[in-house]
């Protein structure tokens, strides 16, 4: 709930009366924590700031970032849907002093998924995701990351396409059938080394990647959309992926990349 230029997040009492918990805007883009025991009000917290976000026309991201909060728990998606009456609320709306035409709405979301069963496909291409954060992702050792690179430059000095991670596959078993050939101009490059990175690929199609790596491309400023004024909630639905750590930290490192370049250092304004 948006009130007086803050975010308005709960209520308490104080030696003085009610005390209003609310976040200033100017502070939104600062790290934070909300943590507590189960049935303490994580998630309502998360989806009041949701809230408030979209009704001052700010594009929400539910999954960690600039507002990015994954949905592991698929109780989220009812942000969609307007709210039912129950004499439990309005009793608590009435203590807490608060107007009920503020709740009950339903808000704007995009349901995203990697797994393509309940939103939107995330994608992006090997290229894109680039050599030093795919070794990361993929747990190689200095050497298999230094080949990993030599791979990616042997394709691009080639004009030779990374989309996929058959494009991947099939680039890694070319240079290593001419390793000889380009020992000369890219150093030497183990046959060994090659099928240990093969391998780890393999294993990160188990998890997904095979879906989340191709075309088309999502670019990030696709989740920066307003419906009618208010900010669009794009809701990620991590349901399945939160079981296969590899590929959500994949997914997670690539797109804050992807934040990190394309969104500007402004510090806190107004």
């Amino acid at each position: 709930m948006f009130q007086d230029g803050k975010i308005l997040i709960g209520k308490g009492s104080g030696e003085n009366g009610a005390v209003d918990a609310c976040l200033s805007l100017k502070m939104a883009n600062r790290h934070g924590m909300i943590t507590g025991a189960t049935g303490t009000g994580k998630t309502v917290s998360l989806k009041v700031l949701a809230e408030g976000f979209s009704d001052l026309g700010v594009p929400v991201f539910l999954s960690d970032i600039k507002v990015f909060v994954a949905d592991v728990k698929g109780d989220l998606a009812t942000l969609a849907q307007a709210g039912g009456e129950s004499p439990s609320v309005r009793s608590r709306l009435e203590e807490m002093g608060l107007p009920e035409e503020d709740f009950f709405r339903a808000y704007p979301v995009s349901f995203w998924d990697l797994y393509e069963k309940t939103g939107l496909p995330l994608r992006t291409t090997v290229s894109e995701m680039g050599p030093i954060l795919l070794a990361r992702v993929l747990g190689l050792n200095p050497l298999q990351s230094d080949i990993l690179s030599i791979v990616f430059r042997i394709a691009d000095d080639e004009g030779l396409l990374l989309l996929d991670t058959k494009d991947l596959k099939s680039m890694l078993a070319y240079v290593s059938e001419n390793s000889k050939a380009y020992a000369g101009a890219y150093g030497h490059i183990a046959p060994a080394s090659v099928a240990a990175i093969t391998r780890a690929v393999v294993a990160l199609e188990g998890q997904g990647a095979d879906l989340f790596f191709g075309e088309p491309a999502l670019d990030v400023r696709d989740f920066f959309q307003l419906d009618q004024g208010r900010g669009v909630i794009s809701l990620l639905d991590a349901r399945q992926l939160v079981l296969n750590p590899k590929m959500y930290s994949t997914l997670l490192l690539w797109m804050l990349s992807e934040l990190y370049e394309t969104l500007p250092e402004v510090g806190d304004r107004e």
